[in-house]
Order: C-alpha cells, then sequence, then structure tokens
C-alpha cells in the first residue's frame, strides 16, 4: 500500500514537471489591429537569444530614416566585433561591410560579430546602442524587456517576453514596410559559400514571410513568424521550445488556429510586468531534454486537438510531397515535419564598400557622435574592392585568409544544442609565404647567445657524422656507402619536419 502512494505521489510530480516545462512562453498577434488571437505566459521575462537582432534591425532602420546613416555607409569589424564567439561571419579587424549588407548577414547567418559592427557603426559603442535599444523599446510599449547588447549573447540582465517581441515584429511591419524582404531571404551567397537561413518555417508553412530564430541553451528555442494570406497578417511568437522540431510544430499549430479562426481576436491588456526572473532552459534544451519533449510535445498536441477535424481530404502518400500540394491541405502542422526543405536562390552580398560610394565610414568612436565622427585610434580599415553586385561571383573577402574564416560555423544560435566547435584557419600560400620569409630572415641573422651555441654544436656533429661516414665507407666498401646514405637521411628528415611545424596556424580562439 505503502509503495502505492508513493508511486502516485511520484507520478504527481513528474506530471507537475512536465505540465510547467511544456507552458512555455508564446502568443499570436494580428499585425493589423494588433489584437491577440492566443498567448500563454506572455509577459513572462525570458532570455530572447538572436531574436535581440530584431531590435538591432528596427534600431538601424530608425537611424536610416532619420538620416544618420545609410545603407551604403560602410561599417568597420573593429577587434571586439571580431573577438564574438559564433554564429560569426569572421571578417577581421579593418574590414568594411555596408550597413545593408550587414542586416542581410544579420538575418540570415545571424552573425554576432555583425551585431556588434552595427551597433558600433551607428552609435559609437555597444553601450550606446543597447541605450538606443531600450529607448526604442520603451517607445514601443515593450514594458518586459531590458537590452544590454545587439546579439543576445547570454546575459541575465538581457530579457524580454513574447509579448513585447510580438510588439516588436508588428512595429518592424508597420513603421518600415518597404523594408519586409529582409526578413524572408531564405539563404545568402558570400564568395563560394551559401548560407541558408535558420528559419524552417520559410518555404514550408504557405504564407510564412518571416522573421527571426533564437537558440541559446539558456533561452532555449525560440521564433517570431510572420506569416501572410490575403489580407490577414500573423505573428506568433514561440520561447524556450526544447527542440528546434518541437519549435517548428508549435508555431505551425498557432498559425493554423489562427487562419483557421480557432482562436478569436481580444484587444491585448495593458497589464504591467510579471516581475521575476527569466527560465533558464539549460537543462531542457542542451542536457537531458527527453522529458521536456514529451512535455512540450503533449501540451502542442492539446491546441491541435481542434484542428484535427478541419482535416477532410486524405493526406498525400509518402514520397508524393511537395510543397504546393501540402500547402492546400489544413492543418499544415499535421505534415510540416514531413515537408523537404525549401530550395531558395541564393542573394549574393559582400564586403567593402559599394561601387562609387565616397561618403564617410562608420565604426567604433565616441558614442553617440555622428557618423564621420574619427574613429578610435585602434580601429584601421582595411581597403577592400566595391562590394559584389548581384550577378557577380568574385570572392567577397579581402584575402584568402579571410576566405576561409567566412565558412561558418554554427552560431550559438544555430538549432542545434552543441557547443559550436572552434573555427580553424585554413592554411593559405600566403601564410606560408610569410612564415617561410620569415623563418628565412631568421636564419639570414647572426647566431648568438645559445642560438650560437646550438649552430656549433650541430656542425660539430655533422663533422663527426661526415667523419664516421667516411671510416665506415673504407672499412665496408659498398655497403657501408649506402648505411652511410641511410643515417644522413635520417639526419635530413628532422629538420623538415621542424620546418613544417613553424608554419602552422594557431587554431581559432571562436567558440
Amino acid at each position: 500500500m505503502r509503495l502505492r502512494l508513493y508511486g502516485l505521489i511520484a507520478a504527481a510530480i513528474v506530471v507537475a514537471a512536465a505540465g510547467r516545462a511544456a507552458a512555455t512562453p508564446s502568443l499570436v498577434m494580428d499585425v493589423a489591429t494588433g489584437n491577440v488571437l492566443y498567448e500563454n505566459e506572455a509577459t513572462q521575462p525570458w532570455y530572447p537569444a538572436s531574436l535581440t537582432k530584431l531590435m538591432t534591425v528596427y534600431v538601424a532602420l530608425s537611424a536610416v530614416r532619420d538620416h544618420q546613416i545609410s545603407l551604403d555607409t560602410p561599417l568597420v569589424v573593429s577587434r571586439r566585433a571580431a573577438s564574438m564567439p559564433p554564429s560569426k561571419m569572421g571578417f577581421k579587424p579593418g574590414t568594411e561591410v555596408t550597413l545593408g549588407n550587414a542586416l542581410k548577414m544579420l538575418m540570415v547567418k545571424s552573425p554576432n560579430d555583425i551585431a556588434i559592427t552595427i551597433a558600433e557603426g551607428i552609435a559609437g559603442s555597444v553601450d550606446a546602442f543597447a541605450d538606443d535599444m531600450n529607448d526604442a523599446a520603451a517607445r514601443l510599449g515593450m514594458t518586459e524587456s531590458h537590452f544590454v547588447n545587439p546579439n543576445g549573447l547570454h546575459n541575465p540582465d538581457h530579457y524580454s517576453s513574447a509579448r513585447d517581441l510580438a510588439v516588436l515584429g508588428r512595429a518592424i511591419y508597420q513603421t518600415f514596410p518597404q523594408y519586409a524582404g529582409l526578413f524572408d531571404i531564405g539563404a545568402i551567397r558570400v564568395g563560394g559559400q551559401v548560407i541558408r537561413n535558420h528559419n524552417n518555417m520559410l518555404g514550408r508553412y504557405p504564407g510564412v514571410d518571416g522573421m527571426k530564430t533564437g537558440f541559446t541553451c539558456n533561452a532555449g528555442f525560440n521564433l517570431v513568424a510572420s506569416a501572410t494570406r490575403g489580407n490577414r497578417h500573423y505573428i506568433a511568437v514561440v520561447l524556450g521550445a526544447p527542440s528546434a522540431q518541437t519549435r517548428l510544430v508549435r508555431t505551425a499549430v498557432l498559425l493554423d488556429r489562427a487562419f483557421a479562426d480557432v482562436d478569436h481576436p481580444q484587444p491585448m491588456e495593458a497589464d504591467g510586468p510579471t516581475g521575476g526572473t527569466p527560465e533558464d532552459m539549460h537543462n531542457s534544451a542542451c542536457r537531458r531534454r527527453s522529458h521536456a519533449v514529451a512535455a512540450f510535445q503533449a501540451e502542442t498536441d492539446r491546441l491541435e486537438a481542434p484542428l484535427l477535424a478541419l482535416s477532410q481530404r486524405p493526406q498525400s502518400p509518402l514520397g508524393f510531397f511537395s510543397a504546393s500540394a501540402l500547402a492546400q491541405e489544413t492543418p499544415v502542422a499535421l505534415r510540416i515535419a514531413m515537408m523537404p526543405e525549401a530550395a531558395f536562390d541564393p542573394e549574393p552580398v559582400g564586403v567593402g564598400p559599394a561601387a562609387g560610394y565616397n561618403g564617410p565610414i562608420a565604426g567604433p568612436r565616441a558614442p553617440h557622435t555622428p557618423v564621420g565622427t574619427p574613429l578610435l585610434a585602434d580601429v584601421k580599415p582595411i581597403a577592400a574592392t566595391p562590394a559584389s553586385g548581384p550577378n557577380e561571383d568574385a570572392p567577397e573577402a579581402t584575402d584568402d585568409h579571410d576566405t576561409a574564416k567566412v565558412a561558418a560555423a554554427d552560431e550559438g544560435d544555430s538549432d542545434t544544442s552543441h557547443p559550436a566547435k572552434p573555427e580553424k584557419h585554413k592554411k593559405t600560400k600566403h601564410a606560408k609565404a610569410s612564415k617561410a620569409g620569415a623563418h628565412h630572415e631568421a636564419a639570414a641573422k647572426p647566431a648568438h647567445g645559445k642560438h650560437r651555441l646550438a649552430k656549433e654544436t650541430k656542425k660539430s656533429k655533422v663533422a663527426a657524422h661526415k667523419s664516421k661516414a667516411k671510416s665506415a665507407k673504407l672499412a665496408k666498401g659498398k655497403t657501408g656507402k649506402n648505411k652511410a646514405a641511410k643515417t644522413a637521411s635520417k639526419k635530413v628528415k628532422p629538420k623538415k619536419l621542424a620546418g613544417k611545424s613553424h608554419v602552422k596556424h594557431a587554431a581559432s580562439s571562436d567558440n
């Protein structure tokens, strides 16, 4: 009897814990009216991860609108920007990239180094840009948000909420409709590399036209998704999903409910912030997440139940799935996980100034000073060729070393629960030549101290070896000659290996 009682108590605890894990923040908003169709814990503070970059874009576009900067203005990558952990583009300090190209990279690859470059280029410093972000949040009524950086890398004082992120997404579409295409880029091409958007709703859910994914172990898998059908435009926010797959399905279910009129719009409540601290999702998203996945999926099934009656048409047999055929069936959430990845024509982006540009360069400088103010002394722009146009395939980086670094290591926002591996620099002909030149130059200098002693010792060993080889030749004839040749060969090999190791690159410190 006692064992049975303990079993019931344990089961109740598991169910309670599962229910809490499944109750992650989410919200669906009508972009036209601001009304809310569905919400759950929408004012709970949450770590936004790279959803932060939506605010980075909002502040950047506001600066363009106010003529503080232009999309053609080159931004200089600083040492601080280059030191950011992945996801990153990997451009070396001094590289120039236009604001327009930087924003495209930000929305597709979500590089943390480019977010810092944008912040420093617009406001002069990261702290100054964070002030601009918080000022914008206050104007928009984002009462549960506080930003300390432009990329969303984890900081306990950096948080938002599902409600606030929906408000931000709506403000972007309403304030800057001419830039809506920025959030719908399926892939970009940098040199010879194609980088896909992390938003796997694009091209799979009919009507989805943006916006942004976010992931860190602390935040879980986050998504702000925009979808338009006819004159209906909704934004769905899902925070803290335990995996990319569960996030995909939950978002599809919420949008299905909106388009199927399961949920009816209600004015957004003007309640104050809930307070408290964001929940840390590390154990659910990056460690033992099987329970979290099961609980999250159970809640998704509950939300999906009203949609099942709408699925009247027979499903297509496996192997005959196509985006166009599946788009005709409702609800899409029942099949979205089985849809193949969409194919996109990558949009070319590059580094360097726009062709014919002769305006000011933006970068780290005194906070909140105008673009054109002298940059900090340690920031030296690299002379670069103009950014490639839409029909050019020329390498986008300034040299082979940069091209190698552009190879994308998965971001801390990469929809993977494993830490990103450090990037490794590719050895190039230029690097080898440089190292070899340095080696020969050092060898040409007069030996002194320990180096002289080592050189003299080596000469003595060589002389002794020659004497020994000569004696062996006289004593043993031809056999001794062959043996001496082998010995000489063995003496040469270590020297070659030492020379080879001298030109190796150290592994990148990015992590």
